[in-house]
């Protein structure tokens, strides 16, 4: 009788062990290369950062889901030809632009070579926290409130450590102002993490 109810305890045991063998959390931090496409701004790559956790969860032999947290910082600058255009939205001499994004990026790892080196794709929507305070036109933010952008990339797994390198795509536009325009977020990210 009461190999009735061992049974299904050490099963359970055994699956909670296998599964939490496959689940990991950790902190990542590293640089961001970015710029925002569109007409008023410089066709150059500025420096930003991001900073923020993820999970890693086991989905069988190849595949892994690794949702992320993470504060992104997307820095641009605007083009001198532009500046005249746009001088009833950009204040004074405004022509650094800063944004800060919370970004949730859901991505899917496939183990190219065993557990050392993986391929990632997916989705990551972002949302605007902070920007400049300057950027507005009849008192209308100029930039949009949300982001929704595809991410690829490698990453290399080192024991606990996390070495990864991405490029992110902006699919929206980030114009809050009006149509004629569109401006959109793309980069690259370049991060070293830490498994817990």
């Amino acid at each position: 009788m009461k190999a009735k109810f061992l049974l299904p305890l050490f099963a359970a045991l055994f699956f909670s062990q296998a599964l939490m063998a496959q689940f990991h959390i950790g902190v990542k931090t590293g640089a961001n290369i970015t710029k925002v496409d569109g007409q008023p701004y410089k066709n150059q790559f500025r420096y930003g950062y991001h900073i923020g956790g993820f999970a890693e969860i086991g989905l069988g032999e190849k595949l892994m889901l690794q949702p992320e947290v993470l504060w992104n910082q997307v820095s641009t600058s605007l083009d001198s030809n532009y500046r005249n255009v746009y001088k009833d939205v950009f204040f004074s001499d405004q022509s650094k632009v800063r944004l800060g994004y919370l970004s949730i990026p859901i991505l899917l790892d496939y183990k190219l070579i065993g557990n050392f080196l993986m391929l990632q794709a997916g989705p990551q929507v972002g949302i605007l926290i902070d920007k400049n305070k300057g950027l507005v036109k009849n008192g209308v933010d100029a930039f949009s409130h949300g982001d929704f952008s595809m991410v690829g990339g490698v990453q290399v797994k080192l024991s606990s450590i996390r070495l990864s390198g991405r490029y992110v795509v902006g699919l929206s536009n980030i114009n809050d102002l009006d149509n004629s325009d569109k401006w959109k977020n793309q980069g690259f990210q370049v991060s070293l993490g830490l498994a817990l």
